[in-house]
């Protein structure tokens, strides 16, 4: 996995998980990044500070985050990676009974809320716009917590 921080033209700044630098640029060229403050589809990458780790005697405290800083390199406390790893092993629960349809969520989906096909527990891609259509229509779906990546694109 690869990290960037990515940011909207609204400002916002934010993390992204990618399996690699190519997934972020196919997920960008298909409209599947959006930003989770106001939802803009025009995220890019931001610059950032290459990862040096400081030598053993020249490390500094980390600072608790304030309202002014309330970022920061801390590591996350235990109750927040508690949280993490309950919400990733319940995205992996329902995703064992659940059916890989790709890019054609949007449109599977659609035939299961109409009555054009038996109703399956299905996840795949859809772009933003998808995404709003279907909620517009009053579709059920929901953004997965975290990614997932193709069936054919794992080791």
């Amino acid at each position: 996995m690869i990290v960037f921080d990515l940011h909207c033209t609204s400002g916002h700044r934010f993390e992204g998980w990618f399996g690699s630098s190519g997934e972020f640029d196919d997920q960008q060229a298909r409209g599947m990044l959006a930003c989770p403050f106001c939802g803009s589809d025009d995220v890019s990458k931001a610059p950032m500070a290459p990862a040096v780790p400081a030598k053993g005697n020249a490390r500094q405290e980390v600072l608790p985050p304030t309202a002014s800083h309330p970022m920061t390199n801390a590591p996350m406390p235990p109750e927040v990676q508690q949280a993490f790893a309950a919400l990733a092993a319940a995205q992996a629960k329902a995703l064992a009974n659940s059916t890989w349809v790709g890019d054609k969520f949007a449109e599977e989906t659609r035939k299961m809320h109409y009555g054009e096909r038996d109703e399956v527990l299905i996840h795949g891609q859809a772009t933003l716009a998808e995404a709003k259509a279907l909620l517009k229509e009053g579709v059920p779906v929901a953004p997965l917590p975290f990614p997932v990546s193709p069936p054919e694109k794992l080791n």
